[in-house]
């Protein structure tokens, strides 16, 4: 059973940037594809945010193209979101998530408020 531990939410201001971390805590094997999702408390499901294919090909909606960039460290296995000029409509619960195995993370919460 593959768990998926993030890391790196946090409280900041608009404007400001947080970097997320996405880790499994059990052995997996091959690069897989993975995404970042978050979900408001009043949000019925979950908005896809990035993902990256296993060759390495990012996608972005398009509120967050030009600020948020996904990448992976493939001898790490750990998949990453930088995020940048975040504003307070960014505040969310943010999920990883691997399609091979349709596994979630516990989420990590980002606050952007002043």
């Amino acid at each position: 059973q593959v768990q998926l531990v993030e890391s790196g939410g946090g409280l900041v201001q608009p404007g400001g940037s947080l970097t997320l971390s996405c880790a499994p805590s059990g052995s997996v094997s091959g690069i897989e594809a993975m995404g970042w999702y978050r979900q408001t408390p009043g949000g019925i499901q979950r908005e896809l945010v990035a993902r990256i294919t296993s060759s390495g090909a990012a996608y972005y909606t398009d509120s967050v193209k030009g600020r948020f960039t996904i990448s992976r460290d493939a001898a790490k296995n750990t998949v990453y979101l930088v995020m940048n000029g975040l504003k307070p409509e960014d505040t969310a619960m943010y999920f990883c998530h691997r399609y091979q195995g349709n596994y979630w993370g516990q989420g990590t919460q980002v606050t952007v408020s002043s």
